[in-house]
């Protein structure tokens, strides 16, 4: 729809994504490159048109019935298949496109928090309060702080409603006073449980093993989580945004890693691509996507030193951390926020803390709720 939108009527592109269209004119490579890759849109410029229009307005909430992937994704829409090519994979990895992209997707990031992104929040058929959007996020002005009987639900624009909040007491810490209880940093889905992680991993592999030195960015205390655990779970864009710490502890440090925000796994791609192929390669993307690290000590020795990752998967991709290194804080406290977009966290162990994991892949895990227990 949004592609024989813009065929009929082609409009001046905005600033970020003229300077998109400049850099891959102006390099034979990326030219061949973004040409190469394309197979539903099959012209660059009406790809760089679509773009245009989709950071000029609001997500609508649609999708095939029962096939919601890609809601609130419309860029991933669009790139689906291109980001399945080989070609894809060499232009999502280039650093001056995702640079450039970067610039793209701040400019929806700044579209979507005025109040003109309200307009797809409504009860209508492709309203974020709309039959098909309720279905999927019942009982939504019980769980969430609205107000139904005020224009978009009282929310003053889209990335408002995207980093909503809970109600007061929805989501306890169920034991505070408990310090072997580990309890789960966002509402998500687990997507796995990986024990003896590796330092340094080619996790382009199909199995997508997990590379430390990648994920934690280098950071100086990197060895001490060789042969550690990865706990990863996903939030997809009807999950609740804001990341909650895992345990009692202070920070140590912090740090925005700057990265890709439309590549996959090359083993989702063609010949045989999945349409949910970014989900699919969220192992992979914990080593070269946009992402935020918080390095916590623990106040419970058994558990010590650990790392919250935050990655964010696609679309406007923006992390925000909301602690400071030195900072006291406590189990269930909000660390920040994830501002719109599909995306996936991860808690990192060192190899000495003994983990009793009561939570599995697939399952759906509340907020706070507890996923383990040392000792």
């Amino acid at each position: 729809k949004k592609v024989a939108q813009v065929i009929e009527s082609p409009a001046k592109l905005v600033a970020p994504v003229q300077q998109l269209s400049d850099i891959i004119y102006g390099d034979p490579v990326l030219l061949l490159q973004a040409k190469a890759m394309l197979v539903e849109i099959r012209d660059l410029d009406t790809l760089l048109q679509a773009i245009n229009a989709i950071v000029q307005e609001a997500p609508a909430f649609v999708g095939a019935e029962d096939q919601y992937e890609l809601v609130g994704f419309p860029i991933n829409a669009i790139l689906d298949w291109p980001m399945g090519t080989k070609s894809g994979m060499v232009f999502f990895w280039n650093p001056v496109v995702n640079a450039t992209l970067k610039q793209v997707l701040n400019y929806w990031s700044t579209f979507l928090a005025s109040p003109a992104s309200t307009s797809t929040l409504t009860t209508n058929s492709d309203g974020w309060f709309g039959p098909a959007a309720t279905s999927l996020m019942p009982n939504f002005a019980e769980t969430f702080i609205c107000d139904p009987t005020k224009p978009a639900y009282g929310f003053a624009s889209f990335d408002a409603f995207f980093t909503r909040l809970f109600r007061p007491g929805l989501r306890p810490v169920p034991t505070p006073d408990d310090p072997n209880v580990i309890i789960s940093a966002c509402e998500s889905q687990v997507d796995q449980i990986v024990s003896n992680v590796q330092l340094v991993a080619d996790f382009n592999l199909k199995g997508q093993p997990y590379s430390l030195e990648n994920m934690l960015d280098g950071d100086p205390s990197v060895s001490q989580f060789v042969g550690g655990t990865v706990y990863q779970a996903f939030l997809s864009a009807l999950k609740y945004h804001r990341w909650h710490s895992p345990v009692d502890g202070t920070v140590v440090s912090t740090k925005l890693v700057p990265g890709t925000y439309y590549l996959e796994s090359p083993f989702e791609g063609f010949p045989n691509p999945d349409p949910a192929a970014t989900n699919n390669s969220q192992p992979f993307i914990t080593s070269v996507a946009a992402r935020a690290l918080i390095f916590i000590k623990a106040d419970n020795p058994a558990i010590g030193l650990m790392c919250f990752v935050a990655v964010g998967m696609a679309e406007v991709s923006s992390c925000q951390i909301e602690v400071v290194p030195n900072q006291k804080i406590t189990k269930g406290q909000e660390i920040g926020m994830f501002h719109f977009g599909g995306s996936t966290h991860c808690l990192v162990f060192r190899p000495q803390v003994k983990l009793n994991f009561s939570v599995a892949a697939n399952d759906n895990v509340d907020l706070s709720s507890q996923i383990a227990t040392v000792g």
